[in-house]
């Protein structure tokens, strides 16, 4: 079975571990990350982990982080759904570091093209 998280639902787990660093309230944090699945996919998670709780399965994993970013949170997520034959599937988050490189790396094809045009339009020596 595969489970998708869109990018609101990135989005939110993104801001909830953020807060959880600078809080330190991990209560807070899976209780924003059970909010982010949808209720059938809560369901089936509980029929297929063995302490058949939503909560205490992310607390177990929120137990195992180390605490530094949200890759390693997502990597124990997908470790312990993998362990109960899920698939974790999830959009990169709006905002991320990777939707900024690709849009400037667009930009910067833009900027390029309109600086090759401007050195043509500019080179007047056989005046």
């Amino acid at each position: 079975m595969e489970i998708y998280l869109d990018r609101r639902a990135m989005r939110q787990i993104q801001l909830a571990v953020e807060d959880a660093l600078e809080d330190g309230d991990s209560e807070s944090l899976r209780d924003e990350i059970a909010a982010a699945f949808r209720p059938s996919d809560v369901d089936e998670i509980e029929r297929r982990v063995d302490s058949g709780d939503f909560l205490d399965f992310l607390s177990e994993i929120l137990d195992e982080w180390g605490g530094e970013d949200l890759d390693e949170l997502l990597e124990l997520l997908e470790s312990q759904l993998s362990d109960a034959d899920m698939d974790l599937r999830y959009a990169v988050p709006a905002g991320d570091e990777g939707d900024d490189e690709d849009e400037d790396d667009d930009e910067d094809e833009d900027d390029s093209d309109d600086d090759g045009d401007d050195e043509e339009e500019l080179d007047f020596d056989d005046d």
